[in-house]
């Protein structure tokens, strides 16, 4: 799906690369050991500046390994509560969230154009992040930086050979988009299209579905339908070719971003039944789609880096972690590797481990992995690649107002024209040379197959290639009925994730793979707290209400660090809150009854089969 599963951060023993949803962060930690006078030996995580050092000896120290999502969510909550905290990130603070300098696209006194590891998407289920966010100051919002959120107008499927559903999503205050005639028409004939492709016994039989799950009791989620690909649990393989497209393989890349044959049936109906709950207006923290109304860094990630600087979070980038070092039951030191190449030892009162599973694992030695089995059953998370790239244009593309999901691309496309959305920027002006003046961000969910230019894997193209395919597979989409929505003249340049490296070759690798979720994936998630009493873990994989790698995911997983912390060092302050996924009690009560008959070993009351 087009929404941004960043969480933790890229913290880890990997290259420079990049994010989703410039190139290399601003090494600001690179003269910090020489200034703080630390040589090869130990680094407190609580280095200080003069002035401070005494009254920071006095409190708790904490070292939060990794600065995404996750990170600057637990120094967030960490630093109210009155911790010394110090960061330490590998690349770039925002991780995978952040927005990046496209490098020499700057031209007078413009910023560079914006580039991005994927493009954000912060739907109104999530309440855990949009607290963060009111709480980031932002100059002349009342709510933070969740004032830089708006509701796109409306979103479509596009098919290829086929009229395109559009889909206006309302919502209190929404004004909807100006049509056209021809807009009208356009839309009547995708519906009919539609209406007639999908026969309705499958409709009738797809609400079912929903229907089993919605009034599935959490044990039956938790056994049943984790152990069910959702492929399985629509019976998508004995419907027609529309059914599979938009039900069986649409749904679980707008909403999981994974793959229908593979994904759990727990993961995508639990984020299916939020998504129709939100639609309805139930529990919601806002719209369904929201965007932000610049780029990330804009609007979101450098006010918040501004903010915890002034709590008194220190920040280190540049600063690799290598290994945690281990020893009587306890972490006893964090091997990072500083921006001049030498290796240092980091000690703290605790520890908040907040990498993405594919770089933290490779940090636990063997005696801590036994030290905590959980540990160990995070080698069974698995990753793939999801990466954003950017078609900078020099005019406004004819898309619908928000999110377009092409379900019929080879590659499982979804993307956004920005500009249009960013109403405190003017584009040209702002960015660039002036010659572009939007940004069509497009999200890559699917490398393994083949395209419709070369033929080849995404993964077998080289850069130029991934780039040309994914213009092609755009235009087969957006310009298949009779009107030219992108124009090859009108290409002023792209820019893929940098994370993304090696393309073409026998081992391309991607710095900055998402966790998806097979089935059986639940019961291997970690929690935040660990048997190990300093360790805590913080990021996208860790076991939250979401049950999905998203921003919320690595925000609530990192509050549920944090208060796993307090309970450790025994501290009075009050619990950071963590808000579950909306419940309604009249779904609760058919639960409870699903739950006897899931005792008594009987399937669901509306399971047809």
């Amino acid at each position: 799906m087009g929404h941004s599963r960043a969480g933790a951060s890229t913290v880890g023993n990997t290259a420079d690369g990049s994010t989703r949803r410039g190139f290399v962060a601003g090494a600001a930690a690179v003269g910090g050991a020489a200034a703080l006078g630390v040589g090869a030996g130990a680094l407190p995580a609580a280095a200080s500046a003069p002035g401070a050092a005494d009254a920071r000896r006095a409190e708790q120290t904490v070292a939060v390994l990794g600065g995404g999502v996750a990170g600057l969510t637990a120094a967030h909550e960490l630093a109210e509560r009155g911790f010394a905290v110090t960061v330490y990130e590998r690349r770039a603070l925002g991780g995978k969230a952040r927005s990046m300098d496209v490098p020499d696209s700057a031209k007078g006194n413009r910023k560079p154009l914006p580039g991005e590891h994927g493009f954000r998407f912060i739907p109104g289920i999530y309440h855990n992040l949009p607290d963060t966010m009111r709480r980031i100051p932002f100059p002349g919002n009342a709510n933070g930086v969740w004032d830089n959120l708006i509701a796109p107008r409306e979103m479509s499927f596009a098919r290829t050979g086929r009229e395109d559903i559009r889909m206006p999503i309302p919502w209190p205050g929404h004004e909807p988009e100006q049509l056209t005639l021809d807009d009208i028409r356009r839309a009547l004939t995708a519906l009919l299209d539609t209406a007639f492709n999908l026969p309705a016994h499958e409709a009738a039989y797809f609400v079912n579905r929903a229907l089993v799950f919605f009034t599935s009791c959490d044990e039956r989620r938790d056994d049943d339908w984790e152990s069910t690909p959702w492929w399985e649990f629509t019976r998508a393989e004995r419907m027609s070719k529309d059914y599979q497209r938009i039900l069986a393989i649409g749904v679980t890349r707008n909403i999981v971003a994974t793959k229908a044959e593979e994904a759990s049936t727990r993961t995508v109906g639990t984020l299916g039944e939020a998504f129709v709950l939100n639609a309805l207006g139930q529990g919601a923290d806002g719209p369904p789609d929201r965007i932000l109304n610049a780029p990330t860094n804009e609007a979101w990630i450098d006010p918040w880096v501004d903010h915890l600087k002034s709590l008194g979070v220190e920040f280190r980038v540049g600063w690799t972690v290598r290994e945690l070092g281990f020893g009587e039951g306890r972490v006893t030191k964090t091997v990072v590797e500083g921006p001049d190449g030498v290796r240092r030892d980091i000690t703290a009162d605790h520890y908040v481990q907040a990498m993405p599973v594919e770089h933290a694992r490779r940090t636990w030695s063997a005696a801590l992995k036994a030290a905590d089995p959980q540990l160990a059953r995070c080698d069974k998370l698995e990753t793939d690649w999801m990466t954003g790239i950017q078609f900078y244009l020099t005019e406004r593309p004819a898309v619908v107002k928000g999110h377009f999901n092409l379900i019929d691309s080879p590659w499982s496309l979804t993307g956004i024209a920005q500009a249009g959305h960013w109403p405190e920027r003017d584009f040209p002006a702002d960015y660039g040379d002036g010659v572009a003046v939007d940004c069509l961000s497009v999200d890559i969910s699917e490398w393994d197959k083949p395209g419709i230019l070369y033929g080849k894997t995404a993964k077998q193209c080289t850069r130029e290639e991934v780039a040309k395919e994914v213009w092609a597979q755009l235009k087969a989409a957006l310009n298949d009925t009779g009107r030219t929505v992108l124009s090859d003249t009108k290409l002023h340049s792209w820019f893929l994730d940098p994370g993304v490296d090696g393309l073409g070759t026998p081992n391309p690798t991607n710095e900055d793979q998402l966790l998806i979720h097979p089935v059986g994936t639940f019961h291997n998630r970690p929690s935040a707290a660990t048997k190990i009493p300093n360790l805590f873990l913080s990021g996208d994989y860790v076991s939250v209400d979401i049950d999905l790698a998203t921003m919320e995911g690595a925000n609530a997983s990192a509050r549920q660090a944090v208060n796993a912390l307090l309970k450790q060092a025994g501290s009075e302050h009050e619990p950071c809150t963590v808000t579950p996924l909306h419940r309604v009690p009249a779904i609760e009560a058919l639960k409870r009854v699903d739950r006897t008959r899931y005792r008594l070993g009987l399937r669901n009351a509306l399971d047809l089969g």
